[in-house]
């Protein structure tokens, strides 16, 4: 039998999928890894189900990982070139992304009927049942058995064995894309190094599966996945919530701060936690509190008393925080809140992607209550508005709400770490020491509206703040007319910061009528709409809004330029609505969807199209 041709290509999407049980979140976190590794770009897209686990082999059960590996690379895919299907339930609900003439990798040994049954096949051949045989590149692979036999030897019990399938898998889509395994193997002792039989195991599975697609040349073909010289440094495969943390130590360290994270664990922040918790030698301190109340709490007091305080969450929990976000705004504390977002109302979709809390975050608390809001556009840009959040809740002693969704902090992308002195400066607005005998709490600086906060325990710098209304020298007052000086002062706080974020860039033709727009996680499928419609030669321009509270100084300007202005985003209209708010008699068109899932960059393509 002939090699496979290795065929040369740009970029490929690569879906794996299987029961909950089978490790297809982990499948794809090494594959996704190693390109990253490998200087590949990466954007991945993990889809899985709340609920308790459903019965093994059942259409409710199924798991997937998609990743789409190249040169420029922005979502996760519309569709895969690849699918891996480790059951027929994982084929049945997951073949319908699967291009055309795509391959389709399928573990021989759970095609049975009582496995056929429980995907709810009616006839023996699912091929012929889905419509799909000479649709693909069929690729039959045993990978149970192969499975068993390659750990035979071990003394392995049956369950144990059963967990190694992935990992077979994942060596034989190595072979089938020209990957080194040695970065793969790295992968794993990273993971499984403390559990020597585990990782002896997993690594002997990945090289058999590996040998098993180049001694049967399973497959007519193989690829080898080109990619661009990458700037020197040190690459990751991040994922957004691990990108969110690192974000806040760098911003910590910068600053010379402590680092204090009160939370609760909710789906799909709780990864922050975790990920902080394990960064206790780095200065860091984090609390699981009993509730999301305590937690924000935990994270004022924190502030108050000098550390860069944070507190994660998402949509439920921000509703429980209102009132403590009110509190910071009201004592003028620096604060920085994250909202992972997810499908809601109520419970809703916990594993799920949604940018519904955009107004909540705007506008859900008490009285005027202003706060910045910011939000994060790729797994990677989460380091970058973690950190930029951050400062501006340190230099202009305020509340920051960080918006990042399921799709963001889920998914991962390629980063490459940063130095430290590349990162911005961070000057934190404390009074300091000689101030003792002018010191007024709500003092303020005539241009920014900023007042100096003294941290507790600076000799001669006490002070008294809280949530019911101060005049200047900290005393509580009700007196009307201190309380409209106080909240103007607040909101020309918030309306400065303008004048400290970067202006509105707009992407595209210069010549353009139409300009596409844009918030936080929709970015990448925005982007690669616009670039394939330019590529046939439509007239386009695409603005993103990474800082939403204040608007960039330019946004007017810019947005009163077009004839016809498009903004797509993930709830029902919530910043096209606010940006009416914000310029009067501005005419937005909009593309709304709220299916818990990240748009399909086809879909964008015909709402624009119909201009």
């Amino acid at each position: 039998m002939e090699n496979p041709k290795i065929i040369e290509t740009p970029e490929v999407v690569v879906r794996f999928s299987g029961d909950s049980g089978d490790g297809m979140q982990l499948a794809g976190t090494i594959f996704s890894t190693v390109a990253a590794i490998l200087g590949n770009e990466i954007s991945t897209f993990p889809d899985y189900p709340a609920e308790m686990r459903a019965p093994r082999g059942s259409l409710g059960g199924v798991s997937s990982y998609q990743v789409h590996v190249g040169k420029k690379v922005y979502t996760p895919g519309d569709a895969c070139d690849v699918l891996i299907a480790m059951n027929p339930a994982a084929l049945k609900q997951n073949v319908k992304y699967l291009k055309k003439g795509g391959v389709l990798i399928y573990d021989t040994d759970t095609f049975v009927k009582s496995e056929l049954d429980k995907a709810k096949f009616t006839t023996a051949d699912p091929f012929e049942e889905l419509a799909i045989a000479g649709k693909f590149q069929l690729v039959p692979v045993p990978i149970s058995e192969s499975t068993k036999s390659s750990l035979a030897d071990t003394g392995m019990d049956a369950k144990s064995v059963a967990r190694c399938r992935n990992i077979f898998a994942v060596g034989f889509v190595f072979w089938l894309f020209n990957r080194p395994l040695e970065k793969a193997e790295e992968f794993l002792t990273s993971k499984f190094g403390k559990k020597p039989e585990v990782l002896a195991a997993n690594i002997k599975v990945l090289t058999d599966g590996f040998n098993y697609g180049a001694n049967t040349h399973a497959s007519v073909s193989t690829y080898r996945i080109e990619s661009e010289k990458a700037a020197p440094g040190i690459y990751c495969d991040v994922k957004g919530n691990a990108a969110t943390a690192y974000g806040l130590v760098a911003a910590a360290e910068k600053a010379g701060l402590k680092l204090f994270l009160g939370s609760y664990p909710i789906t799909p922040a709780t990864d922050i936690l975790h990920e902080l918790s394990k960064l206790k030698f780095l200065g860091v301190t984090t609390v699981q509190a009993e509730d999301e109340i305590a937690g924000i709490c935990t994270a004022i007091g924190a502030s108050f008393g000098g550390a860069l305080a944070a507190t994660s969450t998402s949509g439920p929990g921000v509703a429980l925080k209102s009132e403590a976000i009110g509190l910071a705004v009201m004592a003028e504390l620096p604060l920085v809140v994250i909202d992972v977002m997810r499908g809601g109302p109520s419970t809703g979709l916990p594993t799920k992607t949604e940018q519904t809390d955009l107004l909540q975050c705007l506008y859900g608390r008490n009285g005027e209550s202003p706060a910045v809001v910011m939000a994060a556009s790729t797994p990677v840009d989460c380091f970058y508005s973690a950190y930029n959040a951050s400062k501006i809740a340190l230099e202009h002693n305020t509340p920051v709400i960080l918006l990042t969704d399921a799709f963001l902090g889920n998914g991962s992308s390629s980063l490459r770490i940063p130095e430290m002195d590349q990162l911005p400066e961070i000057k934190p607005a404390v009074a300091s020491a000689d101030m003792a005998d002018s010191y007024e709490p709500y003092a303020r600086d005539a241009e920014t509206f900023v007042r100096l906060k003294a941290v507790p325990g600076t000799e001669g710098l006490m002070h008294r703040l809280g949530g019911l209304e101060k005049n200047v020298h900290g005393a509580i007052s009700t007196d009307p007319n201190v309380h409209q000086q106080m909240v103007n002062n607040r909101q020309a706080k918030i309306d400065y910061i303008a004048n400290c974020i970067p202006a509105l860039e707009v992407k595209g033709d210069a010549d353009a009528d139409t300009l596409v727009v844009g918030w936080g996680g929709t970015y990448g499928h925005i982007s690669a709409a616009v670039e394939n419609l330019r590529a046939e030669g439509m007239k386009l321009a695409q603005a993103h809004f990474s800082y939403i509270s204040p608007l960039p100084k330019n946004t007017e300007e810019v947005l009163r330029k077009y004839k016809n202005i498009l903004c797509c985003e993930l709830n029902n209209g919530q910043f096209a609505g606010y940006l009416r708010s914000k310029i009067e008699g501005i005419s937005i068109k909009q593309f709304n969807e709220v299916k818990g899932q990240p748009f399909q960059i086809s879909d964008i393509e015909a709402a624009i199209k119909a201009l």
